[in-house]
């Protein structure tokens, strides 16, 4: 299944030069996967990832940005956002907190690295969402933190959050665990016609 996987990370601070070459090839690995890339459509981590998956030429995947903006001039002129790494744009009008939550509730699974307080806002929506997470440990900031945090504040899905501290292995379990939620679903891509195995 082309499951939309979406890469949430700071658009700036320390933790983009630090990652900024983990987020490439995270994106990289998803684009080989053939999977979808969602991103906000922004600069630093997320921008990285979407260098990445662009970088991978023959990909049967796509590329995702989803804008704050309500549109490519506001897009470009406002809040100053890249364009050239994306397949399509949605220009959600929702400006970032609502940005974010469109964003990851658009997702099959979302992968966090790095990060700052809007990661966290994703990571939380992402989880109250039963998302399938996964957190790329060791890019620093909301990804070093996010275990300590979920041993001291209960949250809903947060045993099976996936850490991993690399990007290819991260993506592959990643893909595991949705293939593991989708086990009961069925859907040839040539149709409407949805159905679960078990209902024969």
């Amino acid at each position: 299944m082309k499951y939309q996987i979406c890469v949430s990370g700071a658009a700036s601070g320390e933790t983009v030069m630090a990652s900024n070459d983990l987020a490439f090839m995270l994106g990289a690995e998803i684009a080989r996967a053939g999977k979808t890339l969602l991103t906000g459509a922004t600069t630093g981590l997320p921008h990285a990832a979407a260098r990445g998956f662009k970088s991978v030429s023959n990909t049967k995947g796509v590329s995702v940005g989803f804008s704050p903006a309500s549109s490519f001039r506001e897009h470009v002129s406002t809040y100053r956002l890249p364009t050239v790494e994306f397949d399509y744009i949605n220009f959600t009008s929702m400006e970032y907190v609502g940005r974010d939550v469109y964003l990851v509730r658009s997702a099959d699974a979302v992968i966090t690295i790095g990060g700052r307080m809007g990661s966290l806002h994703e990571f939380s929506t992402a989880l109250e969402s039963r998302k399938v997470c996964g957190i790329l440990v060791g890019s620093g900031g909301l990804a070093d933190y996010a275990a300590q945090l979920l041993k001291n504040v209960e949250a809903p899905g947060a045993k099976d959050v996936i850490y991993d501290s690399d990007p290819k292995r991260l993506v592959a379990r990643v893909v595991e665990a949705l293939d593991k939620k989708y086990a009961d679903f069925e859907h040839d891509g040539t149709d409407s016609q949805v159905s679960a195995k078990h209902n024969g």
